[in-house]
């Protein structure tokens, strides 16, 4: 054998060395399957395993995260959306081969389309001129999704041409981005500037991206309304030189991605972490250092990363109506409904736009024009005209926990359960982690 085969195959063995082991168990916890990951640490790792996991539609009720030396020992808790454990072998072993490969791939294809970038100030009915300026340009829109948060919108629109069915060209792109830049620009004095961005097809995620773009955007500035906002407290640990972060907030689908989304981008590394649920509240304790080694320095960065956490919760956190519509899908399908849902004094808060095999399925959060609870027999007079069969009335997160769940809760102890005295909680929750770590062989007794 030559000197380069050997290089290669000793190549190969490292890369078998450090690819992520994965073990499911559907025995060891009586209401949720477990999901065991080791992999050799490496940057952003954590957020793969917690993108995939949430990308499948996996409700991950509670964690343990450690990272010991070069090595990640990671344990999520997960179920379906009804809290059922994962029955599905195949969907089983699916997981074990997208994480144990890391080629995982959601089932949507972005190749052949143009993506679309937009932030700037939102206002009522911005998104349905977006959509009619789209339309009017002969663009079909494939996928898209927006949010709100803060007085600012962030969009990501994946679009094809009409008539083609390809790519759109270097002029009409330049049209585009002028006509959209106008809807955009901003008209209420705020320092940040309308951004649009243009690119060709590509694997990004539209999610993280949306976190990305908000958080340049510097939406998590504006105060808070400290009774409703999520619970965020930072505290240093000299001795051991991490950074202490705990966090409450009311538990959802997806928010461990958007916390650990928000550490990734501010350069934060998760060496240990806790998360879990009681009740209708999440509780998430993280051990991090920033990207340099050290831990929170300065008092500036601190209220920055509090801010920064509880905009990543509230971006998706929205108090209102969610319409789902199913139809077959046509040119204009957008523009038409956003321009009803306009026309009858509502707010699109936040939109999921999805088209595939000639099927629009769409789903919009709606709230009045002061982002108050619509009127039911508004939200009737839509669904008349874009149509009763088509136009559907959904709870916000539909998910019902079994009885064993909330035995499991109910055991937990009664100061987890109030809402006031929350700094109590999260400071209570100090040495939560490290003995749950410990117990499951994850961390050192030195700790």
């Amino acid at each position: 054998m030559e000197l380069s085969d050997c290089s290669n195959e000793y190549e190969k063995l490292v890369v078998r060395m450090n690819m992520p082991r994965v073990v499911i168990d559907n025995g060891v916890c009586p209401n949720s399957t477990v999901v065991k990951i080791d992999s050799a640490r490496s940057p952003g790792i954590l957020l793969e395993s917690v993108q995939l996991l949430t990308d499948m539609n996996l409700w991950i009720r509670k964690a343990y995260i450690s990272s010991d030396g070069k090595w990640n020992m990671d344990v999520f808790h997960v179920s379906d959306l009804y809290g059922n454990k994962l029955t599905d072998e195949n969907l089983i072993r699916y997981i074990e081969k997208s994480i144990e490969t890391s080629h995982y791939t959601k089932s949507e294809s972005y190749t052949g389309l143009t993506a679309l970038e937009l932030t700037g100030t939102d206002r009522v009915g911005l998104l349905s001129e977006v959509f009619a300026v789209l339309a009017d340009l002969s663009c079909d829109v494939v996928e898209a999704k927006a949010w709100t948060h803060n007085g600012r919108i962030a969009l990501m629109i994946y679009v094809k041409d009409r008539n083609s069915g390809t790519p759109l060209d270097g002029d009409r792109v330049q049209h585009i981005e002028g006509q959209l830049r106008n809807l955009l620009r901003a008209d209420d004095g705020y320092q940040n500037d309308t951004w649009t961005c243009v690119s060709y097809g590509g694997n990004t995620h539209m999610e993280r991206r949306l976190h990305q773009r908000m958080f340049m955007d510097r939406d998590y500035e504006k105060k808070f309304d400290y009774e409703t906002s999520p619970i965020v407290s930072v505290q240093n640990l000299p001795k051991r030189g991490y950074s202490v972060v705990n966090l409450q907030c009311k538990d959802r689908m997806k928010l461990l991605f958007d916390v650990v989304c928000t550490l990734t981008d501010m350069a934060y590394i998760v060496f240990h972490a806790a998360i879990r649920t009681v009740g209708e509240t999440a509780f998430l304790e993280f051990y991090v250092r920033h990207c340099d080694g050290n831990p929170v320095n300065s008092e500036p960065e601190r209220q920055r990363l509090i801010q920064c956490l509880q905009a990543a919760v509230e971006r998706r956190t929205v108090k209102g109506v969610r319409l789902e519509l199913c139809t077959a899908d046509r040119p204009g399908l957008l523009a038409e409904v956003t321009r009803i849902l306009r026309e009858n004094g509502s707010n699109i808060a936040r939109a999921e736009i999805s088209t595939k095999d000639g099927i629009a399925k769409n789903v919009f959060y709606v709230t009045d024009a002061n982002g108050n609870l619509i009127d039911p027999e508004i939200i009737e007079s839509i669904r008349e005209k874009i149509g009763i069969n088509d136009l559907s009335v959904k709870e916000q997160f539909p998910i019902s926990c079994r009885e064993e769940i909330e035995k499991e809760q109910q055991q937990e102890p009664q100061n987890h359960q109030g809402q006031n005295g929350g700094g109590t909680v999260l400071v209570s929750l100090g040495s939560l982690v490290m003995r749950n770590l410990y117990q499951l062989g994850l961390i050192k007794s030195y700790f």
